[in-house]
């Protein structure tokens, strides 16, 4: 009996880690990319729908890709070009690939394809979670209507990586991440979260690097290899050291294998009003609210297993496709 490919639809941001994570998708043969929407976080809209373009197209996913909010909901823009180079993918640039984004908005994407695979698709935001909260806003079916919903973003307990408080995804538009915390709480199967301090475990070193400039011929490593080395120069001056703390792939990698990382239950919410911590997600660790939790918060990661397959999935399935 044939099993049928696990339908996912990536809102992303691209940005350097959300490449890995297009790349690391196209490379699973179990795994049916079925859309990609973009969100003005890393970048603004157009050099973010630029590179997911691009990207798909080096990567020959045939696939619809939607261009989402170009502003938060309530939130003005901010983005972070200091961390992903001006256009996003760092020393890379994908150029004009001759592909055009569906005619359909982000927000419109998410609930055609929520529609189309009821029960089926798998949902992962690597960005902000503006086109989200839009899509909820038309169809409020979706926490039902999607199998299972994977976040990166946040800091629970941990230090942020925007405000003191706050991580980047969630603090470009607090007002999104709140509504989707808030319409979770009531779905069968809680919002998988990976946080900060689930994320910042797979940090790449020198050795990593290297295997990923060494990945193939195909034409998307070098812009993966030209990206991270813009990221792990951006780290070292941000004072880490000479490394690179590559976020949204363990996300998606857990979101298809359920591997990596373990899970466990927490409320979680979105501050909206405080004027030194505005968009820090606060985790009721002591059950003060009352409330049923309404995420699955990564935890307890395998930072080693994690890199060592996602260098040997993007080498063995870029392999293949460069003999397509």
């Amino acid at each position: 009996m044939l099993t049928r490919s696990m339908p996912v639809l990536l809102d992303c941001d691209p940005g350097i880690d959300d490449a890995f994570a297009l790349a690391y998708l196209a490379c699973r043969s179990d795994v049916e990319t079925v859309g990609v929407v973009t969100t003005a976080g890393n970048v603004g809209q157009d050099d973010v729908l630029r590179n997911a373009l691009g990207l798909t197209a080096l990567l020959g996913a045939d696939i619809p890709v939607a261009r989402g909010a170009d502003q938060p909901l309530v939130e003005p823009m901010m983005t972070a070009e200091e961390t992903h180079g001006p256009h996003g993918l760092g020393h890379a640039q994908v150029g004009e690939c001759g592909r055009r984004p569906d005619e359909r908005t982000g927000a419109q994407l998410w609930v055609d394809l929520a529609r189309t695979y009821p029960g089926e698709l798998v949902g992962i935001v690597t960005g902000p979670l503006t086109n989200l909260a839009l899509a909820l806003r038309e169809e409020p079916e979706l926490p039902r209507l999607l199998k299972r919903l994977h976040v990166m973003g946040g800091a629970i307990n941990y230090r942020g990586n925007t405000g003191p408080t706050s991580e980047w995804n969630i603090a470009v538009d607090p007002e999104a991440a709140h509504e989707i915390f808030e319409a979770w709480g009531q779905a069968s199967r809680r919002l998988v979260l990976g946080a900060l301090q689930a994320t910042e475990v797979i940090r790449m070193d020198e050795g990593h690097r290297q295997a990923v400039a060494e990945l193939g011929d195909h034409p998307v490593v070098a812009v993966l290899s030209d990206a991270l080395r813009f990221y792990f120069e951006f780290h070292q001056a941000d004072g880490l050291g000479w490394c690179a703390y590559l976020h949204d792939p363990l996300v998606v990698a857990h979101a298809v294998t359920g591997r990596f990382a373990r899970t466990r239950p927490l409320a979680v919410d979105v501050e909206l009003a405080g004027t030194l911590t505005r968009g820090q997600t606060v985790g009721d660790e002591l059950g003060r609210w009352g409330k049923e939790p309404n995420v699955d918060l990564l935890c307890d990661v395998d930072a080693e297993g994690f890199i060592e397959h996602l260098i040997s999935t993007l080498r063995e399935g870029l392999t293949v496709r460069s003999g397509e």
